[in-house]
């Protein structure tokens, strides 16, 4: 009986049918080759893919013409040789548990550990893994119970443009920045002619104030995207921006929204749909003035009147007093 173990026709093969085609194909390449003018007549002559056929090419070039170059390597690493470490599974678990999704959780363990940090796809496959992918019953009321003891921790800052034909006969450019808190969604917004750094400081500023003042809302976080008026990601610059500054005299820790990716900041960008269906969109006011006095009145009625469905269909002020009540409850209890 033939023993197949040790028998090598198939890798000759192989070898030789790579070494013809490269020789065809750098003739192609030089202009010589007496069938093919273009490599992608090449390609779909010999029934190949320029991708494939190419990473073999470089391979055997970068190898020294090597003729081993030509067998397929192996198809990924050993089983366990790159799996995440049973420490900082453990810790995904424990996040996944309390109802946070993979980008949170990603964000979290960059705080908590140092090196070895796994991506959000890995942190995936780990919750796959357990059987935790999909979020179950138990884990939406501990991520609900979470954030409702968590009101004033965060505050998503964002800025945004107002259509020109808004106000009658004002062609200046107007924007609007808005501090919104992430557990009550108490929202306050300011009109400002323009976004550079000072300017969204000063207005952020005034709706930190109005929400202490109004509402007693003291914030420790909070979340912008990656824009230059909210200062730069990394801490080496911040304390010569304005708004980086303001934060750090406050005491806030900032935080910024992953590249590209607005749902990051998700509470904010839906009050900007919220505000736009509600008062700007079909609307034209006669003056600045005039759109800044609606403005007003409108956040009023949003914070007082208006039923949120992302807090069980009661209005933020009303939810922010249910937690202070809650909160007053449990402090007496202890």
């Amino acid at each position: 009986m033939r023993i197949n173990t040790s028998d090598q026709t198939l890798k000759k093969n192989y070898i030789q049918v790579y070494q013809y085609l490269i020789k065809e194909y750098e003739e192609v390449k030089r202009g010589e080759h007496k069938q093919f003018k273009l490599a992608k007549d090449f390609y779909k002559a010999k029934q190949t893919c320029a991708q494939v056929f190419l990473k073999y090419y470089n391979r055997y070039k970068l190898s020294g013409e090597n003729a081993e170059a030509f067998l397929p390597g192996k198809r990924g690493p050993k089983y366990q040789t790159r799996r995440t470490d049973g420490r900082t599974e453990q810790l995904v678990i424990e996040e996944r548990k309390k109802g946070l999704n993979r980008y949170e959780i990603h964000a979290i363990l960059q705080e908590q550990l140092s090196r070895g940090v796994p991506s959000p796809s890995c942190i995936y496959q780990i919750m796959k893994r357990y059987n935790m992918n999909r979020l179950k019953e138990p884990m939406k009321e501990e991520k609900k119970r979470i954030i409702k003891e968590k009101a004033g921790e965060l505050a998503h800052i964002d800025c945004h443009h107002i259509s020109r034909d808004t106000i009658v006969g004002d062609r200046n450019k107007y924007y609007l920045v808005c501090v919104i808190d992430s557990c009550t969604r108490v929202a306050w917004a300011e009109v400002v002619t323009d976004i550079k750094a000072l300017t969204v400081m000063f207005s952020t500023l005034r709706c930190f104030n109005h929400l202490s003042s109004r509402f007693g809302i003291q914030f420790k976080e909070a979340l912008t995207d990656n824009g230059p008026e909210f200062g730069p990601k990394e801490s080496k610059n911040k304390s010569g921006h304005p708004f980086s500054r303001m934060l750090m005299e406050m005491g806030l820790k900032h935080r910024h929204t992953r590249p590209y990716r607005p749902q990051t900041n998700g509470k904010v960008e839906r009050f900007w749909r919220t505000l736009n269906d509600d008062l700007i969109d079909g609307t034209t006011f006669d003056s600045l003035d005039h759109f800044t006095d609606e403005l007003f009145k409108y956040l009023v009625y949003y914070n007082r009147l208006r039923p949120h469905q992302g807090i069980g269909g009661i209005t933020p002020e009303k939810f922010l007093q249910k937690l202070n009540c809650s909160t007053l409850t449990a402090e007496k209890v202890n």
